[in-house]
């Protein structure tokens, strides 16, 4: 099995810019710096990268969805479509990012506008989970005070983790993985729409959970609807991409 990509060199503009997109959603003022990012990018440690405040409070959740061990289906990818769809239609929330990890499954990325409490946010995981996912193996511990932003390569495993278009969410079930860096612009590209919750919005959220009265959502496409996978050409789906503005990183299996 062997892999390839097409792209290019970032320019220094394109790491700025999604350094730039990562800081409006996730980050503390001051947290990385333009070296430092690209530093992180660089370490083949994958070394994680501070989210908290030295109180713990944070402007990022981050909910894993990995793949049980011996699993031969996608049930983690179904779980992160039914909680990414109810944060929006259930919530009334702002579409999440989706990453991919570089190991063994994705992750959901809520956004907040300000710092809010880690017992908080640790509140908050606990009541989605409950709502929305509870086969899934979540614990308050889960909310860490820092994380492997994407892009960046995993230690253990020498793949990448970056953003992805959650129409291709299911494609990357089985490896969750890229075997090189993805094109910065591409991975703006995907930010560039993400917004961040509002403290009203959390607040109304948190009430509906708390009151156990959060409605059900139907399962459905995270993203918007029109691409369907099993049908689609790989012209099809670079179209699609490029209609959204994002370039496209391909793996080519060979056999």
């Amino acid at each position: 099995m062997a892999y390839c990509q097409a792209s290019e060199s970032a320019s220094g503009n394109e790491v700025q810019k999604l350094l730039s997109d990562l800081s409006r959603l996730y980050l503390l003022p001051g947290t990385l710096s333009l070296d430092a990012f690209q530093q992180h990018m660089a370490d083949q440690a994958g070394a994680p990268v501070p989210l908290a405040a030295a109180d713990g409070s944070a402007r990022a959740l981050v909910i894993p969805f990995r793949k049980a061990p011996g699993s031969s289906d996608a049930r983690h990818w179904t779980l992160l479509c039914e909680v990414a769809n109810a944060l929006q239609t259930a919530l009334g929330l702002p579409a999440p990012a989706v990453s991919i990890s570089g190991t063994d499954g994705f992750d959901l990325w809520l956004s907040f506008e300000t710092a809010q409490p880690h017992t908080l946010l640790q509140e908050l995981l606990m009541l989605l989970q409950a709502a929305y996912c509870p086969e899934l193996q979540l614990t308050p511990q889960q909310v860490g005070t820092a994380a492997a932003l994407p892009p960046c390569m995993d230690a253990a495993t020498g793949k990448w983790s970056a953003f992805i278009h959650p129409d291709l969410g299911a494609s990357f079930a089985d490896e969750p993985w890229l075997e090189v860096a993805p094109p910065m612009a591409g991975q703006s590209a995907l930010l560039q729409h993400c917004g961040s919750i509002s403290p009203a919005a959390l607040r109304e959220a948190l009430q509906s959970l708390r009151k156990g009265d959060a409605p059900p959502t139907p399962l459905q496409a995270v993203g918007a609807p029109g691409l369907l996978l099993a049908d689609a050409t790989l012209e099809d789906i670079v179209q699609h991409l490029h209609s959204k503005n994002i370039e496209p990183t391909f793996r080519h299996l060979l056999r």
